[in-house]
């Protein structure tokens, strides 16, 4: 007879799951029992925090919803910093985690993992935090936690299944498919917008991450309206090299210009939310004359005001937009766009804008890869300006949520979901230090990621917020590992460069000619290591 663990396993793979990020326990054992026969994958992290970021990078690349199984207890809280960083990001995420026994929850009496309320506890950064406590729920549960995924702003839910329950036969009737769509775009609110569109005279378009899969429809509309693209991080790439396109952060003062100076602004999956807006916390918005929103989720277009608010899936917008609009463009939507990358790119500063050259640099070295970042300084510069070759090829997690840690398990995530694509992590030392015990699953899974280690020995764009407010920088310099004999005691081939022009790119198409994973050494302070020696 079927168990209620098996019966969730195969209505997964049902829905399209072909893998899932976990570490067993107790409480996650019958969840097992129909594994290893469902063709599912399962990748085990080191950590269930990294079983979290593996699930984000996996569903931002494949866009399908990333899972994570994981034990009651400490198991769900160390996800839930992941979870969090999901939600900030708007990426599907699946967190189902065991429970003790239906009849011991909310008693307090210490049982192994028990919390008080862990829905409740998941309940801070989930959508939706279910419980499944009879076979004839588990579809319908299912149905609960997959709906946001479909139909509006995804972000983690959380399913939770009991430790009786789970192993409990499941004599329930199979379940029929019930996937619900996204809602279009009202035609009357897109025609409202295209005849405010043909009125303007310089136009320019916000591009978030809800546009990022519509590329090739955004430059057709950009291109008709003359507007000028300024792309978000999770955005970037939809514009590459594009005359109209402005990857630079609209919290430059540079980019705030451009959009001041545009009679109409058209933000297209976008939150406006500061750490993309108000990077340098100033408490200002960039100044709008007139703003039309499209957002998949109306909650989120209550909270800033605009002329024209239409609730909707970007790519949708887009297309529909792309029909409906009838005029000329603005004659010189290039050259303000040229002018703002021009002026942005100088505005950075010297250090940054080396930076910016490093990740040049990597892109030319391996063409059409996804780098995947955590917070490090090439990360920070590349936010600031770095136009990529991939839409949706350049993420991190140094902006929303902020989690460090993300890099190297979100990157295992990324090549798992795209595994014939070179995948780049770029991890500061102090980040990386978080999660490096996950470059072992990357080395038992083999899979072709290039984890780039930019050493500048301790946590400096902190030590130097810490200088620019007047205070004493403490606890800003953990030391280190010796990253040869890390990539040594994992398997890894491993490289060491500084970062003069070429020795990066060398050492990146070197390393990704191997075809698995490998380390390298960026130091980003003076070191007696010679460029481009391999240990």
């Amino acid at each position: 007879m079927t168990s209620l663990g098996e019966a969730l396993v195969a209505q997964l793979s049902q829905r399209g799951v072909d893998c899932v990020f976990g570490i067993p326990g107790v409480h996650t054992i019958e969840l097992y029992r129909g594994l290893a026969a469902s063709g599912i994958r399962h990748v085990t992290p080191r950590h269930e925090q990294g079983a979290g970021f593996m699930a984000d990078g996996y569903a931002r690349v494949s866009g399908k919803p990333g899972v994570a199984f994981v034990i009651t207890g400490p198991g769900l809280t160390n996800t839930l910093t992941a979870m969090g960083q999901a939600r900030a990001d708007s990426v599907p995420m699946l967190v189902i985690s065991g429970v003790n026994t239906l009849p011991s929850l909310g008693k307090g009496r210490g049982h192994l993992h028990e919390l008080p309320d862990q829905r409740a506890m998941a309940r801070t950064v989930a959508l939706i935090s279910e419980r499944v406590e009879t076979a004839d729920e588990l579809a319908p549960m299912l149905d609960r936690v997959f709906e946001p995924f479909q139909s509006g702003r995804p972000g983690p839910t959380h399913l939770e299944i009991p430790l009786d329950v789970a192993g409990a036969p499941y004599t329930a009737e199979a379940p029929s498919s019930s996937a619900t769509s996204v809602t279009p775009p009202s035609a009357e609110q897109i025609s409202k917008a295209a005849a405010i569109l043909a009125q303007s005279k310089a136009p320019l378009i916000l591009a978030g991450g809800g546009a990022r899969k519509a590329g090739n429809a955004l430059q057709i509309l950009a291109e008709k309206l003359g507007a000028p693209v300024v792309q978000t991080v999770n955005a970037r790439g939809v514009m590459f090299e594009h005359p109209l396109g402005v990857p630079a952060s609209p919290s430059l003062q540079a980019v705030r210009a451009l959009i001041a100076q545009s009679d109409v602004v058209l933000a297209l999956g976008t939150e406006l939310g500061p750490t993309d807006y108000d990077m340098y916390a100033s408490g200002t918005m960039p100044e709008f004359q007139r703003l039309i929103r499209v957002d998949i989720c109306a909650e989120q277009l209550s909270r800033h005001a605009a002329e024209l608010s239409i609730h909707g899936d970007a790519a949708s917008a887009i297309d529909a937009l792309n029909t409906a609009v009838d005029g000329d463009a603005a004659p010189d939507g290039a050259a303000r766009a040229a002018k703002a990358r021009r002026e942005a790119f100088e505005e950075i500063g010297p250090e940054m804008r080396a930076a910016c050259d490093t990740l040049a640099e990597l892109r030319g070295a391996v063409p059409g890869a996804i780098i995947v970042g955590d917070s490090a300084q090439p990360i920070y510069a590349g936010n600031l300006y770095y136009d990529h070759d991939r839409p949706g090829g350049w993420f991190n997690a140094a902006t929303g949520f902020g989690a460090l840690g993300y890099g190297i398990p979100a990157a295992i995530g990324a090549a798992l979901a795209a595994p014939d694509t070179p995948v780049i992590c770029i991890a500061g030392d102090g980040g990386a230090q978080f999660s490096l015990p996950e470059l072992m699953c990357a080395v038992q899974e083999n899979l072709p990621i290039c984890f780039i280690i930019w050493n500048n020995h301790g946590y400096q764009e902190i030590a130097t917020s810490m200088q620019d407010a007047g205070v004493s920088v403490v606890g800003c310099d953990p030391a280190p590992p010796d990253f040869a004999a890390v990539a040594q005691s994992c398997g890894l081939p491993f490289w060491r460069c500084n970062t003069q022009a070429g020795a990066v790119a060398d050492a990146l198409r070197a390393a990704t000619a191997i075809g698995g994973p490998t380390l390298i050494e960026i130091q980003a302070q003076p070191s007696p290591a010679p460029a481009n020696k391999r240990v």
